[in-house]
């Protein structure tokens, strides 16, 4: 089938003029080709020519994710963590957990002050907010499912580090706009700094990272976490307050854990567990939005939008109550995905108002939310498929580059509870399951998720978002099952968002006015935001046809094997 690109009249998109010689594709309809979707066209062409030289989605997954690290720097990495979603065309479905860890010199009080008070400045920026990297641990736990060796899939990363490639003017601007922190927290000037500001067409090269990819090209993952890299990161830990040693960086490892599977109207749906708690939201806010049968009603409408904001408060609620690592706390998953449990939270729902977030949950305090992570989803000939989402948590995450090495690394820790009842960055509220103890690893939302249909890949789906990346794919998942959109329009419809505490609920701009003011009616407070997420899906029809679409709310971009 031949391949079309799409351009819609509803959705403002940037012109290919304002990327040199970057080809942004949003949305691609093909047969028995893979399909890369992803933040930025070259990683998606990254994964795309892995595809062309006989790798599968795994590969092209391990190479996409790669290439994000060198030209996606505020969200793709090294220097982070994520969680991968894999269904094989023999039907094996797996997860890979290469969430960060706390490093063995952390403690649960360790952001406190002498009062007790939370020093969120220490969690979210600077060399004491780093978790223990998993990102390059993972890829090497995916290449069990590849078919290519790892000097191939990181070669095109390897690349455009050394050969540079043209920035964006988003890209620019971001770089400018953050030159200030860069200086803050840097002994040295880093390569994203320059005298002049950057524009669009700059070409931005960075040696050090090529050098780092290098030494993984040629000793695999002790190149990263052994030998010169990893002296590079402790030196850095020591130029500051940092407490990742040597032994915590040799020391990680990947958890291959069962994925959270739960059926949906006819249809199987496979996330991430715990310590992500995306899953088990999605399994909860899609069970209690079922009890009112969510189909039956207009997408965007007063009713539906109610029904989706209750089920998204109660489930959050739970977040901040039961969830963390599973390897720290008693995992309540069983319970809380279970229909009895739900239907009992879901007696205090009143269509003609709205729930006080008190009378759902236990922990008061105030939020706010972020968006700066990143998602892959790819499907191949084979039918094999994979959703991945990884992150550096903040924007550039820690703000800290490796002198010498040339990748940011996290500011993870902050997605700890810092202290009961505190909000995080990302304006996540935990208690005791989420609290800081050395080994464990931090809760986080993100949810990579594979649907299935007549046991084959019918839906792959993830964002970036911070507390917003459940509730986006819950709504992606609503708008293709219940109310029937197309790929393209359930990804870049208006969404909305909500999270139990604060009480306002979130809407995207452009989202129906009339359901804004009934909402309001019914004591709904609302918060009016520019965008929610940048959503990655690929849609394939039970005769093979796949639609790839990419989020028109950023650079992202959809390629073809």
């Amino acid at each position: 089938m031949k391949k079309f690109l799409f351009l819609f009249f509803w959705l403002p998109l940037v012109t290919f003029a304002q990327f040199t010689d970057i080809n942004i594709i949003k949305e691609i309809h093909t047969k028995d080709k893979g399909l890369v979707v992803s933040a930025h066209p070259l990683a998606s062409e990254a994964g795309a020519k892995i595809m062309k030289m006989g790798g599968n989605a795994f590969d092209a997954v391990i190479a996409t994710q790669y290439a994000l690290a060198v030209v996606y720097p505020q969200a793709g990495n090294i220097g982070g963590g994520g969680f991968l979603v894999g269904v094989k065309n023999n039907g094996e479905k797996f997860t890979l957990d290469f969430r960060e860890t706390a490093p063995e010199r952390a403690s649960r009080d360790m952001y406190l002050d002498k009062n007790g008070r939370a020093n969120t400045d220490l969690s979210q920026n600077g060399r004491l907010a780093v978790g223990v990297p998993g990102s390059v641990a993972g890829f090497f736990a995916t290449l069990k499912y590849a078919k290519l060796p790892m000097e191939k899939l990181i070669q095109p990363a390897i690349d455009l580090a050394d050969n540079g490639f043209a920035l964006t003017e988003k890209e620019a601007n971001l770089l400018n706009s953050e030159s200030k922190n860069f200086d803050e927290y840097n002994r040295k000037t880093t390569v994203f700094q320059k005298n002049l500001p950057w524009k669009a067409g700059d070409i931005l090269v960075q040696k050090d990272l090529a050098e780092t990819l290098r030494r993984i090209q040629k000793s695999g993952m002790k190149g990263f976490y052994e030998g010169e890299t990893a002296q590079l990161i402790t030196a850095e830990m020591n130029r500051g307050n940092g407490i990742i040693t040597l032994n915590d960086l040799k020391n990680y490892r990947v958890a291959e854990r069962k994925p959270l599977i739960f059926n949906y109207k006819g249809h199987e749906i496979m996330s991430m567990p715990l310590p992500s708690s995306g899953g088990i939201l999605l399994a909860q806010m899609l069970t209690m939005s079922g009890f009112e049968n969510i189909g039956k009603y207009q997408h965007n409408s007063t009713a539906a939008t109610q029904i989706m904001i209750e089920a998204e408060r109660r489930a959050f609620a739970d977040r901040a109550e039961f969830m963390g690592d599973p390897s720290f706390i008693t995992d309540m998953t069983e319970m809380l995905i279970s229909r009895d449990y739900l239907q009992n939270r879901w007696k205090t729902f009143n269509k003609n108002s709205a729930t006080p977030s008190a009378a759902v949950g236990k922990i008061t305090a105030q939020q706010s939310e972020s968006t700066e992570t990143t998602h892959i989803s790819i499907i191949d000939k084979e039918g094999n498929a994979v959703a991945v989402t990884t992150t550096l948590n903040g924007l550039y995450g820690s703000k800290v580059m490796v002198s010498g090495a040339g990748f940011f690394l996290n500011n993870e820790m902050d997605d700890f509870s810092v202290k009961p009842g505190v909000p995080n960055m990302f304006g996540a509220v935990g208690g005791e399951a989420n609290s800081i103890q050395p080994g464990k690893r931090m809760l986080s939302s993100m949810t990579p998720t594979i649907v299935l249909k007549n046991s084959k890949p019918y839906i792959i789906v993830g964002t970036p978002g911070g507390t917003t990346i459940p509730t986006s794919v819950y709504q992606s998942v609503v708008n293709t099952i219940d109310f029937g959109l197309s790929p393209n329009m359930s990804v870049n419809m208006p969404k909305f968002h909500h999270q139990w505490l604060p009480e306002s609920v979130m809407v995207e701009k452009g989202f129906p006015e009339t359901t804004i003011a009934d909402l309001e009616k019914m004591n709904y407070k609302i918060e009016r935001v520019q965008q929610i997420g940048r959503t990655e899906m690929i849609v394939i029809d039970e005769n093979g046809n796949a639609v790839a679409v990419a989020d028109g709310r950023g650079d992202d971009s959809v390629a073809a094997e």
